[in-house]
């Protein structure tokens, strides 16, 4: 086998504390792209640009496997299709759409509920059965969503809300997916990923060509942003993730889901000026609290497993797989 960056030594101390560096830059990327996709909104309409990111994203994963020399040839054709009808299609698009009506950071928030309804779906779909903390983490995070929409004031502008909500469902669709797909396929992860943003960047470029108004408009800080979504936020973040993948443990590496929307919250105050109100607030750090006690349940019985010596990771850090993204 061609040995290649990805392909690592999971044991060996100078890959982990790699894999620690990579992940804490993947968990800035995905945290700060939020700002960089809402900038991005004042130039292009929101289809446009979620068809330029996935489309130009897409082929730039290619060139990855090119320069690699990874399998290009697609397998599992059906299911690849709808993963990225799902995780990029119906997910990219629903989440740069929300972004047009709602803040970054409460997007950011918003979107990231999406570890619960996985939980649920998986429950239903998969039969995986919600235990203990689980529910816990359920409850708060419900709790947190109620508070950021506040349905008891009535009020309108609740649009971008609603489909950041739908974005992240979208989501967790695609992430049962792909646990279906792993489970019945053996594929090359890369390769996998390619393929998927290409499909789901196909009903998008329609989508874009069809109720676009306006042209983007080509200034600096569009094409920045355009650049950034394209290289370090797509091809560059998820040859890190696979990275992270192959060399921690995937509890460990799922602790990056807890980051990305609190430095998404965080870059959106200092930069945008978005400061949630009361009741918004309260409901992100719900939601946040959910997303670390899932986190932290997951560590604890990878931990546990290992000490009895188990052979394959626990179904959290399966979960953690897909519990990621940005």
């Amino acid at each position: 086998m061609q040995n290649n960056p990805i392909e690592v030594q999971p044991n060996s101390s100078r890959s982990r504390l790699l894999a620690f560096a990579a992940l804490a830059a993947l968990a800035a990327l995905w945290g700060y792209n939020w700002v960089v996709m809402k900038v991005a909104l004042r130039y292009a309409e929101p289809f446009a640009f979620a068809a330029m990111r996935t489309f130009f994203g897409a082929v730039a994963l290619f060139a990855v496997l090119l320069v690699l020399r990874r399998p290009l040839r697609p397998k599992a054709l059906p299911l690849t299709v709808v993963l990225g009808l799902l995780q990029t299609g119906a997910f990219t698009g629903l989440a740069i759409w929300a972004l047009k009506y709602a803040g970054a950071g409460k997007t950011s928030v918003l979107v990231y509920i999406m570890p619960f309804w996985l939980l649920l779906l998986a429950w239903v779909v998969l039969g995986e059965r919600l235990r203990g903390l689980q529910w816990l983490a359920i409850v708060l995070a419900l709790g947190g969503l109620i508070f950021i929409l506040s349905p008891w004031k009535f009020r309108g502008g609740i649009l971008g809300d609603v489909i950041a909500v739908v974005a992240g469902i979208s989501w967790a669709a695609g992430a049962v997916v792909a646990k279906l797909l792993h489970g019945r396929h053996k594929v090359d992860l890369l390769s996998l990923t390619a393929w998927q943003a290409l499909f789901g960047s196909i009903p998008l470029v329609v989508i874009a060509l069809l109720t676009t108004r306006q042209a983007p408009v080509w200034s600096g800080s569009f094409i920045a942003a355009l650049l950034y979504n394209v290289l370090p936020a797509t091809a560059l973040a998820y040859y890190l993730w696979f990275f992270v993948l192959r060399t921690l443990p995937a509890g460990v590496a799922g602790l990056g889901s807890l980051v990305i929307p609190v430095i998404g919250v965080l870059s959106a105050w200092a930069q945008l000026g978005e400061r949630p109100a009361l009741w918004e607030g309260l409901g992100m750090l719900l939601i946040i609290a959910a997303l670390a006690l899932l986190t932290g349940r997951g560590l604890v019985l990878q931990r546990r497993g290992r000490q009895a010596g188990a052979g394959k990771p626990t179904d959290e850090g399966a979960e953690a797989v897909d519990v990621f993204g940005g």
